[in-house]
This record gives structure tokens, C-alpha cells and sequence, in this order.
């Protein structure tokens, strides 16, 4: 049964004891801890450990944040490249930290791919470095602010870079909750209560969820009985099976349009096999998604085409497949059902247009496999195209 994974990121030499305390309550947990000073990330003997440890981050289901006096080694180059630091723009409203890249500190950076990663982070901020830090936001702007000592800092030049980084989280428009500390007893009681209430909120979803899922079937059913009176109450058999080709075959019809939004007529209405229809429409290859990008929820698609540029869609493999299934039955109807459903399929739109939210969405730049989390290798590609 596999563990939750806590990747345990702060700087080592002065918070050595509460790392070690916080490695002891994480096991107390049944969770699985991952820290670079216990040996817990691999490191790579072809790549730098700075690269190593962001590249574990992504591994881990949840991170723990400790900021304390000292700054830490400034991450390489090659680590931050791992990172799209310009996107990350748009979770926070305060981005100094941002602005130059090459001051990032390697705990810093590991932060922000774990928020890339939409991994859930809990921050810890040394009490003293709180009190400080809004000794500098009383100050920001102002000429004195390069005279002041701050006494929670080990390095003063290190100051600014501590505490913008503090700010970057503070103004996060999500998952931006900082807890201080003057002891381990203070992060262990909220972990505690926040780990409970998470535990607590998974199993109010789960069985409203059940709910939920029981009131759609009840619905599914009294849809499919309204469609069955709505049928039979047709005259004539022709009308009756274009009413049920066009209850069936919808889906499918609304999918490939959204491609053609000019010419579908003479798409629909082809005799191309499922696989000369994908090279019809310049698709290369489908990814599975392994997570939802920030305009779809749930695990969709990735089409990628002859160009390298994409669609994202909201729908998942097992729905194409069975596209591709319901477009052999299609193509198998004479000339005159098929047209006669796709005249019923588009004229009950609202102007000829799709109705309901986009099922895809262009995205007008190079598919690399990096820029959406997708599976290694495309699940449906088409070979004609390849290459």
C-alpha cells in the first residue's frame, strides 16, 4: 500500500534539530519523509544535487516548509531551468522574489515546484523572523531599510531575499496559510489538526460524493425515459431513427466540428475510416493527462498535431475510443440517415454553433511534454502522420 510522501524543505545546518524532530512525527504518521541530509533523494551522478532535489520534489504528495535565519546556497542554473518561474507569476500578487531568478535559493526553488507541481505546501516561519519580516514591511521603500540589522538573520545581505520570499507565499491567491514557531510542540499540534480536518473533509466529500453520484443515475434514468416517450411519439420510423441517430451519434458530431468549424459538413458526411479521419484533421497523437490543466478539472486528453501545436480537451481516452467506435457504426448508415442526423444534430444548436461549454481548446504553441503533465507515450497515434 503506498505512503503519503512529505518532502521536508528548509535550510540544514541551522535547523538541524527541528528537522530531525519533524523526520521523527512524520513517521509517527505512518507518512513517508523525504529529506536530502537522509539520504531520501536520489541522487543522479550525472546531474548536480541542486537538480536532484527539484526533480524528487515532483515525487511527493505534500511539502513541509521550514524558514528560519539563514538563507541557504543560491540554486544553480541548470536547477531553476527545471521551473517555469514567469508562470508562477500569476499565483501570487507579490513576485519580487521573481524578478531575479539568480538570487533563488535552492529551498526557495524547491518550493516553487511544488507549487508548479500543485503539490499542497504547510509553511513554518521562525517567530523571531516573522517579527523581523514586519519590521521590513513597515520600512519597504524607504532609504533606512539598508542600514537595518535584522537580529533573526544570519547574513543581512540575505535579508531581503527571506523576506520577499515570505511575501511571494503570503500573497499566493491559494494555499497561502503561514503558521510561526518557537518550538517543534507548535508545528507538531498544527499538523496535527490540520492533517485531522483534511481526513475529516476527504470523507465528507467522499460521502457527498456517493450523494451526488446516486441523484445523476436517478436523473440518467429519468432522461432515458423522457427520450424513449419522445421517440415513440414520432410517426414514422424514418423520423424515429434519426431522432435516435442523433441522441446517439451527438457527441461524436459535436467532437469532430469543434476541429472544423468552417467545412464539417463534408467531414461528417465522408466515408474516411477513423483512422484516415484523424489525418484528415492534422492529428498526430493523443496523450492521456495525468492532471487537470488549469482550465479543465478532472483527467483529460492532450491532441497533439502535425505542426507540434495542441488541443487540450476535458474528455478522457476511454470517451474517444468509444468516438472512434460510434464513427464505424456512422459511416455504415446510408448517405441519407447520416445526413438526415447531422442536420438534426446541427440545427438544434443555437445557429449552427455548439451549444454548452468547449469539450477542446487550441492552444497555439508547441506541444514539449513539459508545459501539461501527460503520459510518456501518446495512447492513439496516428502512424500515417508520425514521423
Amino acid at each position: 500500500m503506498a505512503s503519503t510522501k512529505v518532502f521536508i524543505s528548509s535550510t540544514c545546518y541551522d535547523l538541524g534539530i527541528i528537522r530531525a524532530q519533524l523526520r521523527s512525527f512524520v513517521l509517527g504518521f505512518g507518512h513517508e519523509p523525504v529529506m536530502s541530509d537522509y539520504s531520501d533523494v536520489l541522487y543522479d551522478p550525472k546531474v548536480h544535487t541542486h537538480f536532484s532535489c527539484v526533480q524528487e520534489v515532483q515525487n511527493c504528495d505534500v511539502l513541509l516548509l521550514i524558514i528560519g535565519s539563514r538563507y541557504g546556497g543560491t540554486a544553480l542554473p541548470t536547477a531553476v531551468d527545471l521551473v517555469d518561474i514567469d508562470s508562477l507569476r500569476a499565483f501570487s500578487s507579490s513576485t519580487e522574489l521573481l524578478d531575479k531568478k539568480e538570487y533563488i535559493s535552492i529551498t526557495q526553488l524547491e518550493v516553487l515546484k511544488a507549487i508548479e507541481s500543485k503539490i499542497p505546501i504547510y509553511t513554518f516561519v521562525d517567530t523571531k523572523v516573522l517579527h523581523d519580516h514586519l519590521v521590513y514591511e513597515k520600512n519597504k521603500g524607504k532609504t533606512i531599510l539598508e542600514e537595518i540589522d535584522f537580529p533573526s538573520i544570519e547574513d543581512k545581505n540575505t535579508a531581503k531575499y527571506i523576506f520577499e520570499f515570505i511575501n511571494f507565499l503570503r500573497h499566493r491567491t491559494e494555499n497561502n496559510s503561514i503558521s510561526g514557531f518557537a518550538k517543534m510542540d507548535d508545528i507538531e499540534s498544527h499538523l496535527r489538526k490540520q492533517w485531522s480536518g483534511l481526513f475529516q473533509l476527504l470523507l465528507f466529500e467522499r460521502r457527498l460524493g456517493v450523494q451526488e453520484e446516486t441523484k445523476m443515475d436517478y436523473l440518467a434514468e429519468q432522461i432515458a425515459d423522457i427520450k424513449t416517450a419522445l421517440i415513440t411519439s414520432l410517426s414514422s420510423s424514418e423520423l424515429q431513427e434519426t431522432a435516435k441517430g442523433a441522441i446517439k451519434y451527438r457527441m461524436l458530431i459535436q467532437f469532430l466540428c469543434q476541429f472544423r468549424r468552417n467545412d464539417h459538413r463534408e467531414l461528417i458526411l465522408s466515408l474516411l475510416s477513423w483512422e484516415d479521419l484523424l489525418k484528415e484533421l492534422n492529428i498526430k497523437g493523443i496523450y492521456a493527462m495525468e492532471e487537470s490543466s488549469n482550465m479543465y478539472r478532472g483527467r483529460g486528453a492532450v491532441i497533439v498535431l502535425n505542426d507540434g501545436t495542441y488541443y487540450e480537451t476535458r474528455i478522457g481516452l476511454s470517451t474517444i475510443d468509444r468516438y472512434s467506435i460510434h464513427w464505424s457504426e456512422f459511416i455504415n448508415l446510408t448517405m441519407q440517415s447520416r445526413e438526415a442526423i447531422f442536420h438534426a444534430v446541427i440545427d438544434s444548436e443555437d445557429t449552427g454553433r455548439m451549444s454548452g461549454p468547449s469539450q477542446i481548446r487550441y492552444i497555439n504553441s508547441l506541444f514539449t511534454g513539459e508545459n501539461i503533465n501527460v503520459e510518456r507515450e501518446p495512447i492513439i497515434i496516428n502512424s500515417m502522420n508520425a514521423g
